[in-house]
């Protein structure tokens, strides 16, 4: 398992700029980067309406509107990297979690055939021991009626 996570890792990279990539990417979806975006977006707009400041980028605002198709450029890969790299995750803890389920149902499978073996055992011995608790009856019968017999013999060689 520890192979897999590894050629995850060199599939998409490891390296500081993969790393930086999916963390962008993560925060694109974020209520702080949309806040942050919006303010940005009203300072700009209000920064090029008004005379403070040369405007830079004045009505219709094509710089703007440049800036966001770069944005946009380059954060549709991003976010899909980042998808790439979680659905990737995901495949391998769904596959670790199901080697742990097969793991469990073979130890289980296991646990029931010696449970299944042992109660068959038992059902042996209990079968045994009710053989022999019959032939104890007979045999302690038997030794009743002897000993009846030899007391009625001696009752009568006493008494003749």
């Amino acid at each position: 398992m520890a192979s897999t996570a590894q050629n995850h890792h060199a599939t998409f990279g490891s390296d500081p700029f993969g790393r930086a990539a999916e963390h962008l990417a993560r925060f694109f979806g974020t209520p702080k980067y949309i806040a942050v975006q919006t303010v940005a977006v009203i300072a700009w707009i209000i920064l090029n309406s008004v005379a403070l400041i040369s405007h830079w980028d004045p009505y219709p605002f094509i710089l703007l509107n440049l800036a966001f198709s770069t944005q946009a450029a380059y954060a549709a890969p991003l976010i899909l990297l980042a998808q790439t790299r979680q659905a990737d995750r995901d495949k391998i803890e769904a596959e670790r979690i199901d080697q742990r389920h097969t793991d469990l149902e073979r130890a289980a499978a296991t646990r029931t055939a010696a449970i299944k073996a042992e109660t068959a055992r038992l059902a042996e011995l209990l079968e045994a021991n009710t053989v022999l608790t019959k032939q104890d009856k007979e045999l302690t019968e038997q030794v009743a009626r002897l000993s009846r017999d030899i007391h009625a013999l001696l009752t009568k060689m006493n008494a003749g």
